[in-house]
């Protein structure tokens, strides 16, 4: 059985709704999706993902928006960044600090988290590793998804300017996926990557 790894966007967890659409309806395909609840503070939801992605050796890495932005940094792995978000200290920064909740339940039943000048800090000094090292072989590893009427998030250009126009596609939606977009457009690059030509361009 083939292993998707899965990594959720910010203040989310494994138990979101795309993760469970998606192992729901790749399971019967021979393809299991693991999606681990992402620790909140940068620096060690990196060291964390490393430590996954050792341990799982995963055929491919489907991230969505705080997820992708990790994901891109995990060199040498088929990934799939869905509306990327490259730039979290910026959005944090403007967005307010304080407790936020969590989108969905986490597996150590905390409810909410808290931002503050240490966890914006953090995800500074994270992004500072975006784009560095990457190399042919690993550029032709990465696929990336935008919806075209994201209005949280436009990473397009930092995504088009470090891997080109080759494995890059827009989809009819926003920011957050639904049961719609992953049918239409996620699960059938999914399929191609795994159980047809992971070479295949979007």
């Amino acid at each position: 059985m083939q292993t998707i790894l899965y990594l959720h966007g910010f203040a989310g967890s494994g138990a979101s709704g795309t993760a469970t659409s998606m192992r729901n309806a790749l399971y019967e395909c021979g393809i299991q999706v693991i999606a681990p609840d992402i620790p909140v503070m940068p620096t060690e939801a990196m060291a964390f993902l490393h430590r996954e992605v050792e341990e799982i050796q995963p055929q491919l890495i489907v991230a969505t928006s705080m997820g992708a932005m990790y994901a891109e940094q995990i060199r040498g792995h088929l990934r799939l960044l869905v509306n990327p978000s490259f730039s979290m200290a910026r959005l944090l920064t403007f967005g307010g600090m304080g407790r936020k909740p969590f989108r969905n339940s986490r597996q150590d039943g905390a409810i909410d988290f808290k931002v503050d000048k240490e966890m914006i800090a953090q995800f500074r000094e994270v992004e500072r590793q975006s784009f560095k090292g990457i190399t042919p072989e690993d550029k032709a590893l990465v696929y990336g998804l935008f919806g075209n009427h994201d209005k949280r998030v436009n990473c397009q250009p930092e995504f088009k300017k470090h891997y080109g126009s080759e494995h890059f596609a827009l989809f009819e939606g926003e920011h957050y996926l639904n049961d719609q977009v992953l049918k239409k457009t996620v699960l059938p690059l999914v399929k191609k990557l795994l159980l047809e030509d992971k070479n295949m361009a979007v």
